[in-house]
């Protein structure tokens, strides 16, 4: 089974559980998160793999990181993520990509990423529920962080923190590449 195939079905299967244990219908997931019942049947019978956003709404919506919904099994109290089972969530064909590096849902979902950007890329995001926080710190070049309509250059060696419960986006307005890490906390579901 191809590493595709094996991300697939652990969806499917952590998608199904994770909306079984919150007796959450298909029709409830759906308005919860905003995508649409078929989509999730789908996505829960291990036919299609989902956007990122798509990914992210039904993350949110269950309360859980990415990580969960995409990891083949829940492991021991210390795990660690070789470079190889880090997972590649975004790319673009000019080089933009993103890496899922790590997450836990302890105490709330929690996930590391690494962003490459190249010069003219965005990516963008819809809002996160309310609480999601995000903590960033660009390593290389300027990204152009744009929360609920606003832009904040960010330069490398500069954190930024924000509550991601707005539109916001990540730009690479410069002439070269940027390198950021980024943390994302999300309040648990109730």
């Amino acid at each position: 089974m191809s590493d595709f195939d094996q991300l697939t079905q652990s969806l499917a299967r952590n998608l199904k559980r994770r909306r079984g244990e919150l007796g959450l219908t298909l029709d409830a997931l759906a308005a919860r998160a905003g995508v649409s019942r078929g989509m999730i049947i789908q996505i829960e019978q291990a036919r299609t793999n989902p956007s990122v956003g798509t990914t992210v709404k039904l993350a949110d919506a269950l309360g859980v990181s990415i990580t969960t919904l995409l990891d083949e099994e829940q492991g021991p109290q210390v795990r660690l993520v070789p470079p190889e089972q880090a997972v590649r969530m975004w790319s673009t064909s000019t080089g933009s990509h993103t890496t899922l590096l790590v997450g836990t849902d302890s105490r709330g979902p929690l996930e590391m990423w690494a962003w490459h950007l190249m010069p003219g890329d965005s990516s963008a995001s819809d809002p996160h529920p309310d609480g999601t926080m995000e903590l960033l710190h660009v390593t290389a070049g300027e990204l152009t962080l744009v929360v609920d309509g606003e832009s904040h250059p960010v330069p490398a060696g500069t954190s930024a923190a924000f509550e991601a419960n707005v539109p916001h986006s990540y730009r690479n307005d410069g002439e070269e590449a940027v390198d950021m890490t980024m943390a994302v906390s999300v309040v648990p579901a109730r």
